[in-house]
């Protein structure tokens, strides 16, 4: 069975701690049994050496964890909604509170299984075998479109130009206040937060623990009713990127209470983010494209009420 590779790096206030728990804080869909089997298998490693589950962290360790990675089943009768069909390359629109890809064996109902049940030639073709052709990933209750590869070279072609910043990708986002700045953008090192699972948090000193470099620049498009709904963009889009820039600045995303954000009444679970936008200039080798999607019906009834 192939197997795929999650690592993180011990920060200095996780110094200390229990291997087990880190290994359920920083690897999603990983529960504590499951990460002490996984440690007493061998499948965990702390700086290339076997580790054990009770052993104190340290600092500056480097932690990497394998992972069994199983094709997700197809799903042929899942509804799927095709925005751009080309021989190499699709655009899908994922609805909010539909999971992009599973993160366990066995989980039904996601993007992915309805786009193998449609296109069973994207099995194999991508960075793992349970995101097959996906070039990235939304948030379950993020809205929107998503570029997927039909071939192993035009997965290597737009993996490339992502990595590059030469894929433009905007999202639509609604706000509580009308304070902001009509231009603006976010800096802030991203890294994991070591005091609640699943949440994200700008990482004050990179060069004391794991994070990446990431920036998001936004315009505001409309204010009304004490809303302000903005177009941002981000090059790469981290995990969580454009929700935890936005609350830096005093301006989370409405429903988005994992980062303070105003609840939304009738949205469930579900936060202010759409994907809106994605294009590709083209090359010899692969067509360009240029897909949008309007603000989704629910955004648009929250901004008008």
């Amino acid at each position: 069975m192939k197997q795929t590779t999650e690592s993180f790096v011990v920060n200095a206030a996780e110094a200390g701690e229990r291997l087990d728990r880190l290994v359920v804080r920083h690897v999603r869909a990983v529960g504590r049994r499951q990460a002490r089997e996984l440690i007493e298998g061998g499948h965990v490693t702390v700086d290339g050496r076997r580790a054990r589950a009770g052993a104190p962290a340290t600092s500056g360790s480097r932690v990497e964890v394998s992972l069994p990675d199983q094709a997700p089943e197809p799903e042929p009768d899942l509804p799927l909604d095709v925005r751009l069909e080309q021989s190499a390359v699709l655009v899908v629109h994922k609805p909010a509170s539909q999971p992009t890809a599973p993160l366990g064996p066995g989980e039904h109902g996601t993007l992915v299984n309805a786009l193998l049940g449609r296109y069973p030639e994207l099995a194999g073709i991508g960075h793992r075998p349970r995101e097959p052709g996906l070039l990235h990933r939304l948030d379950t209750e993020t809205s929107g479109l998503l570029i997927v590869a039909r071939t192993h070279a035009a997965f290597a072609t737009l993996t490339a130009a992502l990595t590059g910043g030469r894929i433009d990708k905007r999202y639509l986002a609604l706000t509580a206040g009308e304070g902001l700045p009509a231009y603006g953008e976010i800096e802030g090192a991203l890294g994991p937060d070591p005091e609640r699972r699943g949440r994200v948090r700008i990482v004050p000193d990179p060069s004391r623990e794991y994070a990446r470099q990431a920036a998001t620049r936004y315009r505001v498009l409309q204010t009304s009713g004490g809303l302000t709904l903005v177009e941002l963009e981000a090059k790469r889009a981290f995990r969580h990127q454009i929700r935890v820039h936005m609350a830096s600045i005093g301006a989370p995303l409405v429903g988005d209470t994992l980062y303070g954000g105003a609840a939304w009444p009738g949205g469930g679970a579900r936060h202010a983010l759409h994907a809106s936008h994605v294009a590709w200039a083209g090359d010899r080798t692969l067509p360009s494209f240029v897909v949008k999607a309007e603000l989704p019906d629910d955004m648009r009834r929250l901004l008008g009420a």
